[in-house]
């Protein structure tokens, strides 16, 4: 059997494909037991997160195996085979273990170093055992690639290379305003917290921690919302915010609360920053409704019932309502247009653009097409022209392109003016696969977005720490420390089997013994008993110790085969101790005690 892993991240696929890629939490377990349930596989594991899906299996065959996990991925994404295929990567064996010790230390994260992918490492094999699709070559590599993760953290400096996709984030947003420094920048504000998960969890606390006057915490089971609200309260009540990102904040006293998920549009409305991260396969918050809570930001007394903010902030008058949505069999909503149009039309764009349109599906958009199309167009300039005027005109334009060799420009392209954006007064950053947060709200005038695929592309030019390549030789020696200890442990069973045919031999002389002296006291016969097991441990301790050692250098898998051939034990018995699981341990360990005491 041989460990194979097959999987797509943000290093090998956009983050299109990886959201259209994410599973459910029952998509995750109905593809375990799909996998452990097909031919090639015998164990599996799978670690899901954000930026990053991979199917782990102990397999025989590695042509079948890839082939097989290749499917099963596709088919419990919901992304072609052929469109999948492309983006996948394959490791097997030494690889394969390399890879998950590689993501485990942060090497393989989209922010080099950050801690969490330990605690999702450790989620998923919770899950694998629970299903019991994880067995002992799979348990033995999510626990080592734990206990490696955490000796790089606290062996090197590693977390000085980077920290925590949240903190990332935030750094992301805090830096669209001149390289204020992310404390600073977050100090006094309020903030919103969208879901109650892990995730979720670490942004409210990197929030605290950096100064936020105020936490509101929505998610759709409201027990775990007021959970983390309440978490959030004891931990304000201590005078520092420490964490492994780096960031120490001052004494901070901050405010949390919680709230359903029906309150989010009206808490966007108070809200300086906002952090999503659910488990929901649709968008949480639509550009209409953060256009919506950007408009509702403006004191009603400074505006009637559609207030418009210009680029520089201030208030203009409410524009008179336009035709849009007024004529019978209009598909667009009029209000939900109003909504947003004053932030369109601040940035340049009139009720007609994105706002307009801004998460309408291509059915809507088309009969609106056609709705525009078969609508009364104004003619009036067109009856104004005669056939006679288009023919003088013509007639003018060849004689000015027989004069000059060309048609004059009529009018020269004017230069593009740009339209100034307002400072954001709401930043959003968005850490769900798939996405919470519509795309579109990258375009929202007054709004900063910061989401996976911008951080995979501020990811990019990170630099790099010096204690990364210290992390890189850790990895290393724990890969050949793994493969050794597995190489060991395949021919253990080998050499249990042997002990127990010798232990079988000692008690087939001792029977043969008592027939030929039945006289024989106890006493002597249990020093002859003892004489007999004690040379045979003998005899056989240095060939089985040095068995093992040559067992585990690389190309040792032989010497198990050379074993069994050399004392002709029975196959069925190495496979029966095999099956035992652990207990080959501990009869070794019971056999060196043994010894000892001998």
């Amino acid at each position: 059997m041989s460990l194979l892993v097959v999987g797509l991240s943000h290093r090998s696929a956009p983050v299109s494909v990886l959201e259209r890629a994410a599973l459910s939490q029952d998509a995750q377990i109905k593809l375990l037991q799909d996998t452990v349930a097909a031919e090639p596989a015998a164990e599996a594991a799978l670690l899901a997160t954000c930026n990053r899906i991979e199917l782990y299996a102990d397999v025989d065959k590695f042509h079948a195996g890839v082939g097989e996990l290749s499917t099963l991925l596709a088919q419990h994404s919901g992304v072609g085979l052929d469109e999948l295929t492309p983006y996948l990567y394959v490791h097997y064996e030494d690889r394969a273990v390399h890879h998950l010790f590689s993501v485990a230390c942060g090497l393989d994260s989209m922010v080099v170093g950050e801690g969490q992918v330990i605690g999702q490492i450790k989620d998923s094999l919770a899950l694998a055992q629970d299903l019991h699709s994880a067995g002992r070559l799979l348990n033995d590599l999510f626990q080592q690639g734990l206990r490696v993760g955490k000796r790089a953290h606290s062996e090197t400096g590693i977390d000085r290379a980077g920290q925590s996709l949240v903190t990332f984030g935030l750094q992301q947003l805090a830096g669209g305003r001149a390289g204020v420094p992310v404390e600073s920048w977050a100090a006094g504000k309020k903030a919103l917290v969208i879901g109650a998960g892990s995730m979720s969890s670490l942004a409210a606390a990197t929030l605290a921690r950096l100064g936020v006057a105020e936490i509101v915490v929505a998610n759709r089971t409201p027990d775990r919302a007021e959970r983390l609200a309440q978490i959030i309260n004891e931990n304000s009540e201590n005078s520092r915010y420490e964490g492994s990102d780096g960031y120490e904040g001052g004494a901070t006293s901050v405010a949390a609360r919680a709230v359903p998920m029906e309150s989010v549009p009206f808490e966007l409305t108070r809200a300086d920053i906002a952090v999503s991260c659910t488990g929901a396969t649709g968008l949480v918050l639509t550009a209409g409704t953060i256009a919506a809570a950007v408009e509702g930001r403006v004191p009603a007394d400074e505006a009637g019932p559609f207030p418009r903010t210009t680029a520089q902030g201030g208030v203009r008058a409410v524009l008179p309502p336009t035709s849009l949505g007024t004529d019978d069999n209009c598909p667009l909503d009029l209000s939900a247009a109003q909504a947003g149009q004053a932030v369109q039309e601040s940035a340049g764009f009139s009720v007609m653009g994105e706002a307009a349109v801004a998460g309408m599906d291509a059915a809507t958009l088309e009969q609106h097409a056609a709705w525009v199309d078969n609508g009364t167009v104004d003619r009036r300039d067109t009856a104004r022209r005669t056939p006679d005027d288009d023919r003088e005109l013509i007639a003018a334009l060849a004689l000015t392109a027989a004069a000059l060799g060309r048609i004059p420009e009529r009018r020269r392209p004017e230069a593009m003016v740009g339209v100034p954006r307002p400072a954001p007064v709401l930043s959003l950053l968005d850490l769900a696969m798939p996405r919470d947060v519509d795309a579109a709200a990258h375009r929202l005038a007054g709004v900063r977005l910061v989401d996976i695929e911008s951080l995979a592309e501020a990811s990019a030019d990170a630099p790099m720490a010096a204690d990364v390549d210290q992390v890189r030789r850790i990895v290393a020696d724990e890969v050949a420390a793994f493969g050794a200890a597995q190489r060991a442990a395949h021919i253990t069973p080998t050499v249990v089997a042997l002990r127990a045919m010798a232990a079988d031999v000692v008690a087939g002389e001792i029977a043969r013994l008592d027939g030929r002296l039945p006289g024989l006291d106890d006493k002597h016969r249990a020093e002859i008993t003892q004489t007999m097991r004690r040379v045979v441990d003998k005899l056989l301790h240095a060939p089985t110790v040095r068995v093992k050692q040559l067992a585990a250098e690389p190309g040792g898998a032989g010497y198990a085969d050379a074993l069994r051939t050399l004392f002709d034990l029975d196959q069925e018995t190495v496979a029966s101790v095999s099956r035992a699981g652990g207990d080959d341990r501990n009869t070794e360990n019971e056999n060196a005690e043994n010894r000892g005491r001998s």
